[in-house]
């Protein structure tokens, strides 16, 4: 987009964004992370009505791929529950982040509920970098757009999964399941330009390994907490230091 992309009206807004997604990269690897899910959710007995529900409605893949397969394997429904739940407050930075970006002084909280629940991975890194060249006023309509149209390319490409699953290697499913988490280490990679970002990036590529090769419950979440602090520290002793 240029750098002062300009809409008509919001439902114009809507349909741009819908534009951008569907001619983002990831919409691209959404269609082969979904192809993976429709595969893991017809080999598990998922039916493809579930699993296109579970899409829309959990709208992060992989606490949509700790619940197929958790169900799958006949876990209780409160610890799927619980196990999604604390998957998906991961996305909280996230919408903290790109709150302000939609906020503005005529916005009511119930524009903001749709902006909130679309916020994934994919919608999160492109409506920071597309949303900045946009009018205040069509900013939520856009980003209601991108991610339907992320969204419409997930639902469709679970389907094609499932039904192609009887002819799905299980190791093509489990790789094409790995392209969304390394979609977005690529863009965080690209997007790091203050020495805080890459030293957090670093630490946990350092810890995240070595956490999870312990056994460490809850590697994930110690490794943001530990490299993140440590950047911090780092980047404090820094500035004093100037």
């Amino acid at each position: 987009m240029s750098t002062s992309t300009t809409f008509p009206s919001a439902v114009a807004a809507y349909f741009g964004g819908v534009k951008s997604a569907l001619l983002s990269v990831f919409s691209l690897v959404l269609m082969g992370t979904y192809i993976g899910m429709g595969a893991l959710a017809h080999d598990v007995g998922v039916s493809s009505g579930w699993l296109a529900l579970s899409t829309v409605l959990v709208w992060a893949a992989p606490a949509q791929l700790i619940m197929i397969s958790a169900l799958g394997t006949g876990g209780p429904l409160f610890e799927v529950a619980l196990a999604v739940t604390l998957s998906a407050t991961r996305l909280f930075p996230m919408v903290v982040a790109l709150l302000p970006l939609l906020r503005g002084p005529g916005t009511r909280l119930r524009d903001m509920l749709l902006p909130t629940h679309f916020t994934s991975i994919s919608m999160w890194v492109e409506s920071l970098r597309l949303l900045p060249a946009i009018a205040p006023e069509h900013r939520i309509a856009f980003c209601n757009g991108l991610s339907c149209g992320y969204m419409g390319t997930a639902v469709t490409f679970g389907f094609a999964g499932y039904y192609l699953a009887a002819g799905l290697p299980p190791l093509l499913a489990g790789v094409l399941l790995f392209l969304t988490p390394m979609s977005f280490f690529l863009s965080t990679v690209s997007n790091a330009r203050m020495m805080i970002d890459r030293l957090a990036l670093a630490f946990g590529l350092v810890l995240g390994p070595l956490l999870a090769y312990w056994g460490v419950q809850l590697d994930l979440l110690w490794t943001g907490i530990i490299g993140g602090g440590l950047a911090y520290a780092v980047h404090r002793v820094r500035e004093a230091t100037q």
